[in-house]
């Protein structure tokens, strides 16, 4: 049997503390590259007392927030896929990722699904899109798809700090080269995490696909899809 989310909580609710965590972290970390000279002239007290700098990591903030909400589902898939058009990896799941992985039985879901797997790119992501509701209340398969959503939306985040508080460091920081050293780790933080999510949903795609392919979730995934179908 699966396990299904926490009563009255989705996904990304759960996910939602560690967002802030990460937005928390990244604007604590910009007031202390901001007031880098001044804790080193005039010791920690002067990091709460400049209202000024105060007011504009705030507002940084706020804006992280509002745009990180603002930004539609497709355009992170889009930014963790570096694709416009079909990003999603199901649209890619029965061409590209199924044959890689040698947990996939391709010959059974052809077998069950037609002789000729999808190849174009929506009717991939339609077909995988109606496996992965027939298993995705397995519990391996809510913590794929959690992590995925976490890391797509730290993406999004991630492309919003390199501009916002990118921004903010170049306005408010006095020296060019810590400037620069914040903005280079604000990249490398945006290419770290966009691979892990690019991963999470490849591993989300392949393990719905490995799922419904095996004996066990198979015959059961197979009769729900068929009488849906």
């Amino acid at each position: 049997m699966g396990t299904t989310p926490k009563a009255g909580k989705s996904l990304k609710d759960q996910n939602r503390w560690q967002v802030w965590l990460v937005i928390a972290a990244n604007t604590l970390f910009l007031y202390f590259v901001v007031k880098a000279n001044a804790i080193e002239l005039n010791g920690l007290k002067a990091v709460f007392t400049d209202a000024n700098n105060l007011v504009s990591v705030g507002f940084a903030l706020l804006i992280t927030t509002v745009v990180s909400n603002f930004l539609s589902a497709d355009m992170k898939a889009r930014l963790v896929f570096l694709r416009w058009h079909h990003a999603l990896p199901g649209h890619r799941a029965f061409t590209v990722y199924a044959p890689r992985d040698p947990r996939v039985d391709l010959v059974r879901l052809a077998e069950t699904y037609g002789q000729q797997l999808p190849s174009a790119p929506a009717e991939q992501n339609r077909l995988w899109y109606r496996l992965f509701q027939t298993v995705k209340n397995e519990s391996h398969i809510l913590q794929s798809h959690r992590d995925f959503l976490l890391l797509r939306d730290y993406t999004a985040i991630a492309v919003i700090f390199v501009v916002v508080y990118g921004a903010c460091a170049l306005l408010f920081v006095g020296s060019g080269r810590v400037c620069l050293m914040y903005l280079g780790l604000l990249l490398v933080q945006f290419c770290i995490v966009r691979q892990s999510a690019s991963n999470a949903g490849v591993r989300l795609a392949t393990n719905v696909l490995a799922t419904v392919s095996t004996s066990t979730h198979g015959k059961v995934a197979r009769k729900r899809t068929n009488a849906k179908a």
